[in-house]
């Protein structure tokens, strides 16, 4: 990666393609419904083919763990008939050219990333591979029909043959195709199977750089502190202990990103900053900010969601949902060079368009001024996606206040988990009413929690009628049942942001839970209740759940003394998982031992990738299930501080886990986030088929 702070200086078109060679291919594709973005100006490219054969895509997305690394570059490399050994991938930068092609900004999120850019990268390497023909056509005076493309060769009649790169420098000069050709998918040598991700060698190896580990020549490292109390501001500060720490070099007030002022200690390192910062002496004021009591807000939260009882009423059920960190192993980190006619910003982000526009307005310079840098990150779940940049906001603040030279702006674990956002706490109350035949006639839910998309730009899409999606997704998605939905939206002085699964982490827990306590009530089994309400409307339920009970061996296999199984099913960003699993309770203690996963995702682009994002959805998952997986508040502070005192599934909790995907031609949907939702309910049902309690809290409490 970079390391030099002039590098990134605005190349010329030439320029570019004189420092790395060969092919550059960069456009646009028009979307329907949607005015097409202006033609970005090289290098800004998707693919470069160098003289060496090397191939290197730029992902336009943030690669923090879900694979589009690997992807992304399978779908070019499929339709450009590349060398797979010789595809590279690079991250790219903010830009016009990187922009969703459905949703018009540059992204990563609510698993997306290989469903909106199927046919885009495809495409993409369609037109680059009828350029290539083109050129060897041109040199060998034949018509490009005559020409086919294997494993980076262009074959020409009489058996000729030219390297991609051989071809670069002259394909580049023949015109962009208006429209290609795809593949069918009988045809793909790429897409569908089994493939080693390209950063797995450089992650195992901790030769990966991530955003944490970028720095510049004479970058100063710079810790935060922020108010206790979101939204607090200072009575006095004393920062002489701290200046006389060695390797201090500033300490400056500036304003912070969850609202309120803070103060930067600025140090040769991160230790000494983190010293200086120890040594504080600041008297907060918090006085004129709401102090949020998770004990007080339950009650409040238990009161809003009351519904009238009726006579009709059979199953009456309260579910609680606390608020969640997001916990990504490397915390938030930001490297920011500013200067008075540029500023250029390293950080792994998710929304890069939202970001490079909140740096340029922080540093009060244009748009075309500011240069962001994607770097790999080491997880997000949510954390990275805030649509007010601000943590970069924050860093840029900290750079002007320091004035000479580039400052990395780095957050603890401590500064994660007790300043960052949160999963929204949740309750809801919901009563059903049965028939003389166990049949569902009433189901009467409501729902209490903050609003993620108030105050963002997705409000406007996102929240109807004043209810935000974000809260409600998965409660109306698959099952005929006759729901009264009602929403609370009561406001509080805590930031809440989308967690990995966003409302589905919460509501799939509630209605896979209870369609089990009703298939009980009713005397059925609950994979056939499941099977009779989905019905003949969601085939793609009935798949995932259908294959996860064959291969589990469910009502056939004898399990050993102890063990239940429990079931459950949901769908959320276009695809749907079901789990089968086996568990045991010994001592008030629920062990999670086995889980088979039906999974149905439309095509499967790369099923080790697809595996891997259900193993450790399960993990994570589970994590919400354990003692202590909850952020509360005492006097609008923050209780939990570390994985001490913040509880997060660890690999001796990590259960054995089979995956299996319903075969599928159609175009890919979403798998960065469905694994999740399902996993704690079923988990819950196996429970009670051991205990007769019936679980209404994460985490569990079997007390």
């Amino acid at each position: 990666m970079r390391t030099d702070r002039n590098n990134d200086a605005a190349l010329s078109r030439r320029g570019f393609l004189k420092s790395t060679g060969g092919l550059v291919l960069a456009f646009v594709i028009p979307v329907p419904g949607r005015a097409a973005t202006p033609a970005p100006v090289a290098p800004n490219a998707f693919l470069r083919i160098a003289p060496d054969d090397t191939v290197t895509v730029m992902v336009d997305r943030l690669e923090f763990g879900q694979g589009v690394h690997t992807a992304l570059p399978m779908l070019v490399a499929e339709e450009l008939d590349a060398d797979w050994s010789r595809v590279r991938a690079e991250l790219a930068p903010a830009g016009d050219a990187y922009k969703d092609p459905l949703f018009g900004i540059q992204m990563t999120g609510s698993s997306i990333s290989v469903a909106h850019s199927f046919t885009h990268y495809r495409e993409i390497g369609a037109r680059a591979r009828a350029m290539l023909i083109a050129a060897a056509a041109e040199r060998w005076q034949v018509a490009p029909d005559q020409c086919s493309t294997a494993a980076g060769t262009v074959i020409g009649p009489g058996g000729r043959k030219a390297r991609y790169g051989a071809l670069a420098d002259a394909a580049m000069k023949q015109p962009v195709p208006a429209t290609v050709k795809l593949k069918d998918a009988k045809d793909f040598r790429h897409i569908g199977k089994p493939t080693g991700r390209l950063d797995a060698r450089a992650k195992s190896s901790g030769k990966q750089q991530f955003g944490i580990d970028f720095t510049l020549p004479g970058t100063k490292v710079a810790v935060v502190a922020r108010p206790p109390v979101f939204g607090a501001r200072m009575r006095s500060l004393d920062a002489s202990k701290a200046r006389a720490i060695k390797g201090v070099v500033d300490v400056v007030e500036v304003a912070v990103g969850s609202g309120g002022r803070g103060v930067a200690v600025i140090a040769d390192g991160y230790w000494q900053a983190k010293l200086g910062r120890d040594a504080l002496v600041i008297d907060w004021d918090t006085g004129a900010v709401d102090k949020v009591d998770t004990a007080r807000q339950l009650r409040d939260y238990r009161t809003l969601a009351a519904i009238p009882a009726s006579t009709t009423t059979s199953i009456s059920a309260v579910y609680e949902f606390p608020y969640l960190a997001h916990a990504p192993m490397e915390p938030v980190n930001c490297v920011v060079d500013l200067h008075a006619e540029r500023c250029s910003v390293w950080a792994g982000v998710q929304f890069q368009t939202f970001d490079q526009t909140a740096v340029a307005a922080a540093a009060g310079l244009k748009l075309t001024q500011v240069t962001l840098h994607t770097m790999m990150s080491g997880g997000g779940f949510g954390r990275r996606g805030v649509t007010t940049s601000d943590d970069l906001v924050e860093a840029v603040n900290v750079a002007k206040a320091y004035g000479r030279g580039p400052v990395k702006v780095i957050w603890s674990r401590e500064d994660d988990i007790k300043g960052g956002y949160y999963r929204p706490a949740h309750v809801h109350k919901v009563d059903i009413g049965l028939d003389g035949n166990g049949e569902v006639v009433a189901w009467n839910h409501a729902i209490v929690g903050q609003a993620i998309s108030a105050g963002t730009p997705f409000e406007s899409v996102l929240i109807k009628n004043g209810v935000d999606s974000t809260t409600t997704e998965g409660i109306l998605d698959a099952y005929a049942l006759p729901v009264n939905l009602s929403v609370h939206h009561p406001k509080a002085n805590v930031p809440v942001l989308w967690w990995r699964g966003s409302a589905s982490n919460h509501t799939a827990f509630v209605m896979e839970t209870l369609v089990d306590e009703v298939a009980h009530a009713a005397g059925a089994d609950p994979v056939e209740y499941r099977r009779k309400l989905l019905g003949d409307k969601r085939p793609r339920h009935l798949a995932a759940l259908d294959l996860a009970v064959a291969r589990s061996g469910y009502g056939k296999k004898r399990l050993p003394e102890g063990r239940a199984w429990g079931v459950a099913v949901h769908g959320m960003s276009g695809s749907v998982v079901a789990y089968v699993v086996e568990a045991s309770v010994e001592k008030s203690v629920p062990k999670l031992h086995k889980v088979t996963a039906g999974v149905h995702c439309n095509m499967a682009v790369n099923p080790l990738s697809i595996e891997a994002q259900v193993q450790g959805a399960v993990l994570a998952a589970l994590g919400t299930t354990l003692p202590g997986a909850a952020i509360t508040f005492r006097d609008g502070v923050v209780e939990q501080k570390n994985f001490d005192d913040y509880t997060v599934a660890r690999m001796p909790d990590m259960p054995h886990v089979d995956v299996f995907i319903v075969p599928s031609a159609d175009p890919p949907t979403g798998m960065g986030e469905p694994g999740l939702p399902p996993l704690a309910p079923a988990f819950a049902n196996a429970i009670f088929h051991l205990t007769g309690k019936r679980l209404r809290k994460l985490p569990f409490d079997l007390t």
